[in-house]
C-alpha cells in the first residue's frame, strides 16, 4: 500500500459569515466560502492585466471550533485555513446523474485562524489599517505610540537554561 499526504492550505478571504447547520444525528457543521485571488498578464492579445477568483469550501465538524466561527467568522475576514480534501458524491431525487462537491474539511490536527482584527477599517472584518512605525535616530524601531522597542542583544556568555 503507498502512502500519500492529503494536506491543504488556504489564504483568503471569507464571501459570507458562516453557515451553521444542524445535523439529524445531533451534531452541527459549519460551512464557509474561501475566495482565493491571483493575477496575471494576458499574453495572448492585449497583455493587460487578468484578475483571477477561485472559490472554495471548507467545513469543519468540530464543537469547539464552530462556536468561534459563529462568533467571529464575518464576510470580508481574512482567513488561514488547514485542512483535507474530501469529495462527497449524492444524487437529488428526480435526476438521473450524480452531483461532486470538492471541500477542505478541517478536522483535529488541522486549524482555522483569522489573520485580521475583527473590526477593521471599513466595518465588515477587512483588513485593519496598519499601525505606522516609526524610526528614531538611534536606529531602533518605536511604535508609533510611545517607547522604543528594546534593544537588549542576546548575551551568549550567560548559561542557557535548558
Amino acid at each position: 500500500m503507498a502512502f500519500g499526504m492529503n494536506r491543504v492550505e488556504l489564504i483568503g478571504r471569507l464571501g459570507a459569515d458562516v453557515t451553521v447547520n444542524h445535523l439529524t444525528s445531533g451534531g452541527r457543521v459549519a460551512n464557509l466560502s474561501i475566495a482565493t485571488d491571483e493575477s496575471y498578464i494576458d499574453r495572448n492579445g492585449s497583455g493587460e492585466r487578468v484578475d483571477k477568483t477561485e472559490w472554495h469550501r471548507v467545513v469543519t465538524f468540530q464543537p469547539g471550533l464552530i462556536d468561534m466561527l459563529e462568533r467571529n467568522a464575518k464576510k470580508g475576514r481574512l482567513v488561514h485555513a488547514e485542512g483535507k480534501l474530501q469529495t462527497r458524491r449524492w444524487s437529488k431525487p428526480g435526476e438521473d446523474g450524480d452531483r461532486f462537491s470538492t471541500e477542505v474539511l478541517v478536522v483535529p490536527g488541522h486549524r482555522l485562524q483569522f489573520l485580521d482584527k475583527p473590526n477593521g477599517a471599513n466595518g465588515n472584518g477587512a483588513r485593519a489599517a496598519a499601525q505606522p512605525v516609526t524610526e528614531p535616530a538611534n536606529g531602533g524601531a518605536m511604535p508609533a505610540g510611545g517607547a522604543p522597542a528594546s534593544t537588549d542583544e542576546f548575551d551568549d556568555s550567560s548559561d542557557i537554561p535548558f
